[in-house]
């Protein structure tokens, strides 16, 4: 996609200059990319009266919203349970590594913890042992057949989520992740060159100013439906996934197994539910 602008580009995009080929010719234009980068998160945590920092993973992310990316890991991780457990968030002035300070008292297993593993921008579990690497306890049970959404409402929220994708706009390389109210209201949305970093953004975002809204609201996401992220969604108790894409088996086995309701291939006149039409009205 291209920028016909003079002015500086967004955080999280880049110019590059590109060759076109056009109507049988060939020019020169300046083409915004997706900006890709990574970032180490820390904690810091009180260690028999003293502090130590421990480096918990490297992820391939769009610059950007880095502290709500690191709590919103942390949440899905299973490493924060309440707004209590952040003292304090810092990035480092060079934008590579954001450090969480921990409450002191915090109880945590560090032999997991320490696990070093990479993040790619593609998939969020690629580096790690296995599945179940990255399956944390899900503590928060889904409420049967709550909340409900309207079918025609469903199909339309794709779309909303794509109108407020600015970045994706200009670049055509985002994933989005988009928190609706049942209503078609839109929350909160984060955009990524990771879909599980977007939705890390999202949850951490949501979850510093009023984690009691996840239970009552619907995460639409840009892209297919991972394992992870439908884990994710569990984690903070999210009852209703829809995409644009296709959930992996793994996906719906894991919904299948607390009951969530997921909804792939949305469009404003037909969808695809594969677990859970209960909460579709």
């Amino acid at each position: 996609m291209s920028s016909m602008s003079n002015t500086e580009p967004p955080a999280g995009i880049r110019e590059f200059s590109v060759q076109r080929f056009r109507h049988n010719a060939m020019c020169s234009e300046l083409d915004d990319i997706a900006i890709e980068q990574p970032l180490e998160i820390r904690i810091i945590a009180n260690q028999s009266g003293k502090p130590h920092e421990h480096a918990i993973s490297i992820t391939m992310r769009t610059p950007g919203q880095d502290a709500k990316l690191a709590i919103g890991f942390l949440v899905t991780e299973g490493i924060l349970q309440r707004q209590e457990d952040v003292v304090a968030t810092r990035v480092c002035r060079s934008g590579s590594v954001v450090r969480v300070k921990l409450r002191a008292g915090l109880q945590l297993d560090l032999d997991r913890l320490q696990r070093h593993f990479y993040t790619s921008s593609s998939c969020g579990v690629c580096g790690k042992a296995s599945i179940d690497a990255v399956s944390v306890q899900i503590q928060t049970p889904l409420q049967s057949g709550m909340p409900t959404i309207q079918a025609d409402l469903l199909g339309q929220l794709p779309e909303r989520l794509r109108t407020a994708q600015s970045l994706f706009e200009r670049t055509g390389g985002l994933h989005a992740s988009g928190l609706f109210e049942t209503s078609g209201n839109l929350l909160e949305v984060e955009e990524d060159v990771g879909r599980h970093n977007a939705l890390d953004k999202l949850i951490g975002g949501q979850w510093l100013k009023d984690a009691q809204l996840f239970p009552q609201s619907v995460l639409v996401l840009s892209g297919r439906i991972s394992f992870e992220l439908v884990q994710k969604a569990l984690v903070v108790g999210i009852p209703i996934v829809i995409a644009v894409g296709a959930p992996s088996s793994l996906a719906i086995e894991l919904a299948q197994r607390h009951g969530m309701t997921l909804v792939g291939f949305a469009k404003p006149d037909r969808f695809n539910v594969y677990n859970d039409s209960n909460r579709i009205l």
